[in-house]
């Protein structure tokens, strides 16, 4: 097996890692899936040809448990993210010190390529420790990995996404939809399938650019989401505005309710455009995006 097809990936079994080992392995990459519990991911091997997908077990907390499959890789992928703390789940761990001794260790190993996924308007959002956290494990992995890449998506849709997921299952049950800040914070939103596929770009691309901010073609407000969403789902429901200081509020209950549906931290967040500031990345790297509107309806009926 030759160094220069092997791909390890961390936090290949989340949502955005299921479709990058797709994507890797489909391009003839043998795509080495590191993850706590690789005995529960075993469907990770048919998402390419057969002998294409490796699980092995690691922990990105635990740098010497990931080391030994460094050595044989050409490139490594970081994809590991939370969106809430919890345990010993810390964003500052999890997002900067990780990254950080993840970057130190495929440097000594002699990694060829490093990709570490962060999000848009990280730089923005510096009052949220998740945003702060992710711009530190940017800044960590360039200066250790001088030729590292970084991807910068805004939210993600796709089957199972954490956005359209979460307040479709919202309006199955409740008369009401909260519109933080009053719904007007505006988004890019990029296809989970885009965004994966970005990162094969990424892998075979000559000269790359540093840091690819991704999105999608089209700008919606928070309230026009939601709007979308419902109406694709023939349902009506009151989308009530809530002030931003009435939202963090509220959120330091919800945060410790199952599923931690709203915390303080993601309050911050969208007081920021989660929008691009420059080019798009996928168009850079010739990949054309998807409109939500194309990919929505596949998405409510999972």
């Amino acid at each position: 097996m030759m160094r220069n097809n092997i791909v390890t990936v961390l936090g290949g079994t989340g949502f955005v890692g299921r479709c990058v080992v797709k994507h890797l392995a489909r391009a003839g990459y043998v795509v080495n899936a590191v993850s706590r519990t690789p005995e529960q991911a075993g469907d990770l091997r048919v998402l390419g040809p057969v002998g294409k997908v490796v699980l092995s077990s690691g922990n990105i907390r635990d740098i010497d448990s990931i080391k030994p499959y460094l050595k044989a890789s050409f490139a490594v992928i970081d994809l590991v993210g939370i969106m809430h703390e919890s345990g010993k789940q810390k964003f500052t761990v999890i997002h900067a010190q990780a990254a950080e001794n993840l970057a130190k260790a495929a440097h000594a190993a002699g990694v060829e390529k490093f990709i570490f996924m962060s999000a848009l308007g990280v730089d923005k959002a510096l009052d949220s420790r998740y945003a702060r956290s992710k711009l530190n494990g940017e800044k960590a992995v360039l200066e250790i990995f001088p030729n590292a890449y970084i991807v910068r998506p805004s939210i993600i849709f796709g089957p199972g996404d954490g956005f359209f997921g979460r307040f479709s299952r919202m309006a199955k049950i409740s008369p009401v939809l909260p519109l933080i800040g009053g719904g007007e914070s505006k988004f890019q939103p990029v296809y989970v399938e885009d965004v994966a596929e970005a990162f094969v770009k990424i892998l075979g691309a000559e000269r790359p650019r540093k840091i690819y901010e991704v999105a999608g073609p089209k700008t919606y407000s928070f309230r026009e989401l939601l709007e979308l969403m419902l109406a694709e789902m023939r349902k009506e429901r009151l989308l009530l505005p809530l002030l931003f200081p009435i939202a963090k509020l509220l959120s330091i209950f919800l945060q410790f309710f199952p599923g931690c549906p709203l915390t303080p931290d993601q309050v911050r967040l969208l007081k920021y455009d989660n929008v691009l500031s420059g080019k798009n990345g996928l168009e850079l790297l010739g990949i054309k995006p998807h409109y939500l509107e194309t990919v929505l309806p596949d998405i409510l009926l999972q």
